[in-house]
């Protein structure tokens, strides 16, 4: 038996990028190279202290590296870390591939049996 899908995966990375303001954050930093919780504040409908608490989360999971530049700091995304999710979805996405085909097959040869 195969190992499930979800071997290897990291839940606290994809908990991480599972919310799409944190998503709409990476998207940002990866645009324009780095920020702060003030500049990317100013981009997106939330408040300040929410861009810092989701910059925490992005932190804490190692998507964001966070540098001190004055009053604020400077994030940037990682990019070995955001290179492991995408892989990470890659392997999840061709397992689940798999399946489907040998779900098709399967339904494929019981349709032929029955018109048998």
């Amino acid at each position: 038996m195969s190992a499930p899908a979800t071997e290897g995966v990291d839940d606290d990375l994809w908990s991480a990028i599972g919310d799409p303001t944190r998503r709409r954050m990476l998207d940002l930093l990866l645009v324009e190279g780095d920020g702060t919780a003030t500049s990317l504040a100013q981009r997106l409908p939330v408040t300040r202290q929410a861009v810092a608490k989701h910059l925490g989360v992005l932190d804490r999971a190692g998507l964001v590296r966070g540098t001190p530049a004055g009053r604020e700091k400077r994030y940037r995304v990682d990019d070995a870390q955001l290179a492991r999710a995408v892989a990470q979805l890659s392997s999840v996405g061709a397992a689940w591939d798999a399946r489907l085909r040998r779900i098709k097959r399967i339904a494929e040869a019981i349709q032929r049996a029955q018109q048998d």
